[in-house]
This record gives C-alpha cells, sequence and structure tokens, in this order.
C-alpha cells in the first residue's frame, strides 16, 4: 500500500498543466467605432482588449483590439482601434493585460506613423529599441527644474516679445482665417536645424486631409527638417479613438528622448479637434455631457497630456519636452470653453488677430493678448538687451496710434513717436518659411530701437533689413558669430554694429536719395 501511495506522489508532483484560465467577454452591441461588453468583470481602465472574430480563421483576417474606457457595473465600454466594421454582436473578446503602448526609439526619426505606431510612409517597419505606454502620469515638481534655455521659433515678434523656453508649454491659437498658427508652428520647427543644441521635434497632426499633410511633409524635407522630425498623424477619415490618442502617442515617443537627456520640440495640431473627437466618444458611450456638451473630464484630457512637457532636472538626466499646443477659436472668442482650460494649464498663449491679417500683418501676433509666463528668463543676454522696452514702446505707440487715428494735423513730438512705432512694427514683419537666427534678429530690433531707421521710408524697411543681413553675413560674419557665441551684447560688439547699421543706413538713404 505504501508502495501505490508513494508512486502517486511523485505522479502529482511532476504533473504539469498547458490549461491557461483567460477571462472571456462577448460583444453585446457595437455603435460608430464603440462596443459594449459583457462578462470582463476584472478588466482594467485604458486596458488592450482583443476581439475574436467569427472571420478570425481567414488568413487574411487582420487582428482587432480595442481599448477599454468605460467600466460600468454590469458591463465595460471600449472603443475600436483599427477596422470596425470586423467587430460584430456576439464576437468574444479576450483581455490581453496589457495597457496601449507606442515603438519609441531614434528609428522613427524621419518617419510618419500613425497613434498605433505603424508607418504610413511606405518606409518599411519600424523596429523600435523600447516599448512606452501612451498613458503616463508626467514629471513630479522635486523631478524639474525651472525653464532657463531659449527655445528660438526664428520669428522676431516671438522670440522678441513672446519667448519660449526649452521645457515651457506655449499656446498658439487664434480663428480659422488666415492659417498662421499652423504656419508659425512649422517655422518654430524649421529653424531648429540651425541651433546647435538641435532638439528633436515631433509634429502630432490630429484630423487634417492627407493632401494637407503631404503639403508639410514637402515643406520639412524641401528645408531638410525631416532629418530631426517625427510625424504622428490621425486623418480626417479615421475613427475618433485615433484622433483622441494621436497627442498622446507623440507624448510618448517625445518622452523617451527626453529621458535619454534630449531635448524635444512637439506641436500639437490642434487640440480642438482632439476635444471633438472625445466629445464624440463619450456621447456614444453615454457619459454625462455638461458645457457645450463636451463630459465632465475634458479638462483632464488636456491637462493629463499638457503636465507630461517639462524640464526635467540634472539628476534625471536634464531633458526637456517644450509643447506646442494649438487652438481653433471662434470669431476671436478667447472666453469659449475648450481655449479658456487650455490657457490656464499653459505658460502663456501667442494669439493669432485674424484682424490684424486683414491688415497684412504677417505673422498676425496680437502683442497685447499674447504672454510669455517664463518671460526673459528664457531669453539670452542679446535680446533682452534690444527687446526690454519694445513692448511697452509698441503699445504706447498702438494706444497713441488709435487715438490719432481721425486726427489731421499732430505735434513733431507726437509725430516722432508714431513714425518710430510703425518702423518697429515694420521690422517686426516676416514672411513664411523665412526664419531668422537669433543673432540677426538682435541686429535689426537694435537698429529700430535706437532709432537708425528714422530716416528710411517706411516702404524701404524690408530692402534696408534684406542689405543690412547681406552686408553682415559677407562682410562681418565675425561681428554675428561673436553675438551668437557670447549670447550677450557687450559695449565693444554693440559699438561695432552701431558702426555697421549707420553705414548701410547711409549708403542706403544716398541710393534713395538719387533714385
Amino acid at each position: 500500500m505504501e508502495e501505490i501511495i508513494d508512486y502517486l506522489e511523485k505522479q502529482i508532483q511532476g504533473f504539469s498543466s498547458d490549461i491557461e484560465i483567460q477571462e472571456i467577454g462577448r460583444v453585446v452591441e457595437v455603435k460608430d467605432g464603440t462596443v459594449k461588453i459583457l462578462g470582463l468583470k476584472n478588466v482594467e481602465s485604458l486596458e488592450i482588449i482583443k476581439f475574436e472574430s467569427k472571420n478570425s480563421e481567414n488568413p487574411n483576417y487582420e487582428q482587432v483590439f480595442g481599448l477599454i474606457l468605460n467600466l460600468e457595473e454590469n458591463h465595460a465600454g471600449a472603443v475600436i482601434l483599427g477596422k470596425g466594421n470586423e467587430v460584430k454582436d456576439g464576437d468574444i473578446v479576450k483581455r490581453t493585460k496589457k495597457v496601449l503602448s507606442i515603438p519609441v526609439g531614434e528609428d522613427l526619426i524621419g518617419r510618419v506613423v500613425n497613434p498605433l505606431g505603424k508607418p504610413l510612409d511606405q518606409m518599411g517597419e519600424i523596429r523600435g529599441k523600447k516599448i512606452f505606454p501612451l498613458e503616463k502620469i508626467g514629471p513630479s515638481v522635486s523631478e524639474r527644474e525651472s525653464v532657463s534655455f531659449p527655445l528660438h521659433t526664428g520669428i522676431k515678434i516671438i522670440d522678441a516679445l513672446t519667448p519660449i523656453g526649452r521645457g515651457q508649454r506655449e499656446l498658439i491659437l487664434g480663428d480659422k482665417i488666415g492659417g498662421g498658427k499652423e504656419s508659425l508652428a512649422i517655422d518654430a520647427i524649421l529653424n531648429q536645424r540651425k541651433e546647435l543644441k538641435r532638439p528633436v521635434c515631433i509634429y502630432v497632426a490630429i484630423g487634417k486631409k492627407k493632401s494637407e499633410l503631404a503639403r508639410i511633409i514637402e515643406t520639412f524635407k524641401k528645408f531638410k527638417a525631416d532629418e530631426y522630425t517625427i510625424i504622428v498623424s490621425a486623418f480626417a477619415g479615421d475613427s475618433a479613438p485615433f484622433l483622441y490618442l494621436a497627442p498622446y502617442a507623440g507624448c510618448a515617443i517625445g518622452e523617451y528622448f527626453m529621458e535619454q537627456g534630449k531635448d524635444v520640440l512637439i506641436v500639437y495640431d490642434n487640440l480642438t479637434k482632439h476635444a471633438w473627437a472625445w466629445r464624440e466618444i463619450s456621447l456614444i458611450l453615454k457619459r454625462p455631457p455638461g458645457r457645450e456638451a463636451y463630459p465632465g473630464d475634458i479638462f483632464y484630457l488636456h491637462s493629463r497630456l499638457l503636465e507630461r512637457a517639462a524640464k526635467l532636472s540634472e539628476k534625471k538626466g536634464g531633458g526637456s519636452m517644450t509643447a506646442l499646443p494649438i487652438i481653433e477659436t471662434q470669431a476671436g472668442d478667447l472666453t469659449s470653453y475648450i481655449p479658456t482650460n487650455i490657457i490656464s494649464i499653459c505658460d502663456g498663449q501667442i494669439f493669432m488677430d485674424t484682424s490684424l491679417y486683414l491688415k497684412g500683418q504677417r505673422p498676425e501676433v496680437n502683442i497685447g493678448l499674447s504672454v510669455s509666463r517664463v518671460g526673459s528668463a528664457a531669453q539670452t543676454k542679446a535680446m533682452k538687451k534690444v527687446a526690454g522696452t519694445l513692448k511697452l514702446e509698441l503699445a504706447q505707440f498702438q494706444e497713441l496710434e488709435s487715438f490719432l487715428e481721425f486726427a489731421e494735423e499732430v505735434d513733431p513730438e507726437t509725430k516722432k513717436t508714431l513714425d518710430r512705432g510703425q518702423r518697429i512694427r515694420e521690422i517686426l514683419k516676416q514672411e513664411e518659411r523665412n526664419p531668422l537666427s537669433f543673432e540677426k534678429q538682435t541686429a535689426i530690433i537694435f537698429a529700430g530701437i535706437k532709432g537708425f531707421l528714422d530716416e528710411i521710408k517706411l516702404e524701404d524697411i524690408a530692402k534696408f533689413e534684406k542689405a543690412l543681413f547681406e552686408h553682415l553675413e559677407v562682410q562681418k560674419p565675425e561681428l554675428l558669430n561673436k553675438i551668437r557665441d557670447s549670447r550677450d551684447l557687450d559695449k565693444e560688439t554693440e559699438t561695432e554694429l552701431e558702426k555697421t547699421i549707420r553705414e548701410i543706413v547711409k549708403e542706403y538713404a544716398v541710393k534713395r536719395n538719387s533714385t
């Protein structure tokens, strides 16, 4: 009897089973890219699930996944990631016990991907070194440090009046008319090619047409910005879940580089469409609507995204991620729901004014309604010196101009103030796709603030600016190099720059008088 017991104990000890217990649910309702599921009692929020369709035995069948967003008492609500027509009522659903993630790494640079990390550029498969979750809590206060190093956009009016620092969140907002918001963000990316400490750039296109994205890609290639830029795109024809996930995917890619100690510039174009997508998903999932039919967590939707932009401390590697979210306003209304939410989250905003656009101001930045809460902490010493009084002078000029709009005569002192303001406003105008290095910006703003342009006709300011830059590049490259390397404007440099400007003004005035 003892021999039989010993034999059975040995058999039991050596027994192994390949049986795996799985939690299985079933689709009971499919509606506009969302599904209602019964049976997954232990499923977690933001967990990935997989659908097993009746067509799954077909060799051409592509596995369809979903993302859990709603957890009710008796059922779960999820969005379909992929082809929604593949999922039918009665299909089996299984848990994966994984959160939605995306491949990240150096291989993504120069590529165009969708929010799931799949390539859209026909350049082959992407093999990311690591997998990062799309949803992640941003760095804590102790892991951050104050923003102090500038991120030059190459746009005079921005770098001088509303400077952006590496690790900052600066909102760009304005009406659809004009298109200056997208152009400003693209120019900022193009300008990074000139930076000595070049950041990795990520452009997140949310709800754009394929033709629009093709134009943007062509622009990046033309200026060789594709060498350091990643594009994450969810097209206008894609489902609402893809539009919802796009900015989080771009942010996860940026976090990889930030954690490597690198600088990142990420553009979200635009978060208005992102909010629309979340509202659509929430209403279909029957979440209670609030103001403007948005769900109650619409603020958290964007705050948990933008809070991930930061300047990390040296202990955490010293990397940074600068966010430029774009918002579309209606008739210039800054007090509507989504703009006020994101303004309160960001460290400043740049308001693109349609009325200025119609008057011919390019870029159409409204100085009075634009602000940077980082301020001069993110400016070079050279720019601080020349732009210190610029905003005050422009504000005084605009107030005086509107007051004297219908006046026929003004006294000589007032006329001098008006003439100076007009010339300063003129030098702040800038064409698209023409970002300037900060040393060139310093030179032309210095010329305007010091009054060297007072004797030049208003319509000749652009020609003078071009002549000054050409002279500095050809005749005085050491002067530009000195400003760039020192990032300051000492007495010696200032005297030399003043002498150079006087020569150009004198030469230009002689040419004008002779014609």
